[in-house]
C-alpha cells in the first residue's frame, strides 16, 4: 500500500526505523521544528539539502520522501493502522479533591474506561511515553477557573519535579488534591509550595518528603 502524502511517508519510515521526531532531528543534525513541520502540514517545500540529511538517515532517496518516487532500502513503510495511530489511556478511579470537593481514596480500584489518544500527539507534542499517562476526575472549586470540578486531568507520572512549577496531583499528606505547586528557594530540607487558583484558598508550606507527587497535569477536558 502506498503512502500518499509527504508527512504520511517521513513518518511511517521514522517509526518504521523506530525513531522518534527528536531522535530523526538529532541524528540528521537538522532542529527538530523542521521535523515537526514537515508532519504538521506546515513546510511544503523544505530546502532539499536539508531535506537530504533526513533521506540519509532513513535511509531512502530524498525523492521518494517528497513524491513517493524513489529508492528505500529494506522493505517499503507501511501506513500506520489506526491501531497504530491511537493509543489507549486508562481512567483511574480517585478523584483529586480541589477543595470544596468530597473526600477521596486513593486506594480505590482502577476502572477498566480507557480513552483513545492519538499517538502523535502523546510522544512528539507532550514527549511523553503513554504508559506513564492517567487520566483521573478533579473535584472541588479551589483551582477555578483553570480546573472547574469534574473536569478530566491527564497527569504525566513521570513528571514529579516541582521546578518548573506548575499544576500537580499530589497527596498533601491529607488527600489527594490537584494544586498548583512550587519549590521553595533555599530550604534545607526542602520545601514545597502549595497554590490554589481560586483566591478564597490560602497558599501553604509542606516538606518535600512528607508529601507524594503524582505527577505533572499536562491537559485537561471539560463537559459542557
Amino acid at each position: 500500500m502506498t503512502i500518499a502524502t509527504f508527512p504520511g511517508r517521513l513518518e511511517a519510515r521514522a517509526y518504521q526505523l523506530g525513531l522518534k521526531p527528536a531522535q530523526l532531528a538529532e541524528l540528521a543534525g537538522v532542529s527538530r521544528s523542521f521535523i515537526y513541520d514537515i508532519l504538521r502540514g506546515r513546510s511544503k517545500r523544505p530546502a532539499r539539502e536539508t531535506l537530504a540529511r533526513v533521506a540519509e538517515v532513513l535511509k531512502v532517496d530524498v525523492d521518494w520522501l517528497i513524491s513517493g518516487r524513489g529508492k528505500v532500502e529494506g522493505d517499503q513503510p507501511v501506513p500506520l493502522t489506526e491501531e497504530e495511530d491511537f493509543v489507549p489511556i486508562r481512567l483511574v478511579a480517585p478523584r483529586a479533591s480541589m477543595g470544596g470537593g468530597a473526600v477521596v481514596d486513593d486506594h480505590d480500584e482502577d476502572t477498566d474506561r480507557t480513552y483513545q489518544f492519538r499517538r502523535t500527539w502523546i510522544e512528539q507534542r507532550l514527549g511523553v511515553n503513554p504508559s506513564n499517562l492517567r487520566l483521573l476526575h478533579v473535584e472541588g472549586d479551589s483551582m477555578a477557573p483553570t480546573l472547574q470540578s469534574g473536569d478530566m486531568v491527564l497527569v504525566d507520572m513521570s513528571r514529579r519535579n516541582p521546578n518548573p512549577p506548575g499544576i500537580f496531583v499530589l497527596n498533601d499528606g491529607m488527600g489527594l488534591v490537584a494544586k498548583r505547586i512550587e519549590a521553595v528557594p533555599n530550604c534545607d530540607p526542602p520545601r514545597i509550595r502549595i497554590l490554589s487558583d481560586n483566591p478564597v484558598y490560602s497558599p501553604y508550606e509542606q516538606l518535600l518528603e512528607m508529601v507524594n507527587i503524582v505527577g505533572r497535569v499536562r491537559w485537561f477536558a471539560r463537559e459542557l
